[in-house]
């Protein structure tokens, strides 16, 4: 059990291309004169047996984070505590941390339950606990039938739940996952991640989780910390960063499918907001209202966001907007629907065959489609924040 905080963390790598300047970007990370920032002013406190999600695109840090927690990285700058003690200079092995990896990283010529046991030898722990802790953790996981295999008898879900055996079996204060699941196809990702969800409830440590799969992402965390381009863009629960995005990226990255967005108008008049879009006007709900009156936000042109499953079929006239279906997406209980309207590939989502009311949703037709103001969000054009927010 442990608090971890990392403040103003950054990772830096030495920049190996002579051509670049301070200032350029490489693979969308910024370079400056000490080379390139991997990760820039990481901030954040994780609670005692708190389930931590980083989450992101492929390069945006995430994983570097996880592994200067670890000690495999070294800390360019800012400070690692775990329980109020400095960890940059610690080792490692005197982190009383266990790191679970995506190539799950077990000994082939081993047991699983030899496998499961070699942390314990390392800490010359006695036999008959060393045997109590295994099969206690074996029955937790459901892995006591496979305990003599080797783990090329064993499959990909199998391996895992060894590999996350072997480091919760020496009651680490801190597990780092480094997408655990990423190797594994549908059916067993999903099998696994239910199994995590029961395993943190049976066991006291701290969880900090990398993936770059939102639904795990949103499943399994307390708190999600959502990263691109090695800067933190906005940490919260799955709940909060879902209803409340603090900025385009955040919007498009988090909801499946993602978030349209629209070429709109804000019109503030006398201290009251609605948004003109494809010539229907949009009040905004009070929340909102009250939101932006407090950012003393003006009339201005804006990106507008609305989720898929917040659009309703409606019937033509001054207050829904008018498009033609490019691609109708059959999805068992749902219809993905593809409309151009407004100048932009438009998801609406109907989410029975019952709502549709016999409208012909084929590829051509025209719909017509509205949505309320409480369930748009108001990003600023240029720099992508959301004017809730600011």
């Amino acid at each position: 059990m442990a608090e971890v905080t990392l403040k103003h963390i950054k990772k830096v790598y030495p920049n190996t291309e002579k051509k670049s300047k301070k200032g350029q970007k490489k693979s969308n990370l910024m370079v400056t004169d000490e080379g390139v920032l991997a990760v820039q002013d990481f901030n954040l406190d994780i609670k005692d047996r708190e389930f931590i999600v980083l989450v992101g695109p492929s390069g945006c840090g995430k994983s570097t984070t996880l592994r200067m927690v670890a000690g495999l990285e070294e800390i360019s700058g800012g400070e690692l505590l775990i329980d109020g003690k400095r960890m940059n200079d610690i080792a490692p092995k005197g982190r009383d941390i266990a790191m679970v990896f995506q190539s799950y990283a077990l000994y082939p010529h081993m047991t699983v339950r030899e496998n499961m046991e070699f942390p314990l030898k390392l800490r010359k722990m006695p036999k008959d606990e060393m045997n109590k802790r295994v099969d206690e953790v074996a029955e937790i996981l459901d892995i006591t039938q496979y305990l003599d295999r080797k783990p090329k008898a064993l499959s990909g879900g199998q391996r895992q739940r060894v590999a996350i055996g072997r480091a919760i079996v020496r009651e680490p204060k801190v597990l780092l996952m480094d997408e655990p699941l990423s190797n594994l196809d549908a059916k067993l990702r999903n099998q696994m991640r239910a199994e995590l969800i029961k395993l943190r409830q049976r066991i006291d440590t701290t969880f900090i989780y990398v993936t770059h799969d939102q639904t795990e992402a949103m499943t399994l965390g307390d708190r999600i910390v959502i990263m691109k381009d090695g800067i933190v863009q906005q940490v919260g629960t799955p709940q909060e960063v879902f209803d409340h995005p603090a900025n385009i990226f955040v919007a498009g990255f988090i909801g499946m499918p993602q978030m349209n967005m629209f070429d709109a108008k804000l019109i503030e008049q006398s201290g009251k907001y609605s948004v003109e879009l494809g010539g229907v006007s949009i009040i905004l709900s009070e929340e909102k209202q009250a939101a932006l009156a407090k950012n003393n936000v003006k009339s201005q042109e804006i990106t507008l966001g609305i989720r898929p499953e917040h659009i309703t079929l409606a019937e033509a006239g001054k207050d829904a907007i008018t498009g033609k279906v490019d691609v109708s997406e059959m999805m068992g209980s749902a219809i993905h629907l593809h409309v151009n309207a407004c100048g932009r590939d438009t998801i609406i989502i109907v989410q029975t065959m019952d709502l549709t009311g016999g409208e012909d949703l084929s590829i051509g037709s025209e719909i017509s489609f509205a949505f309320g103001g409480n369930a748009v969000h108001v990003f600023n054009k240029e720099s992508g924040e959301n004017l809730e927010f600011i």
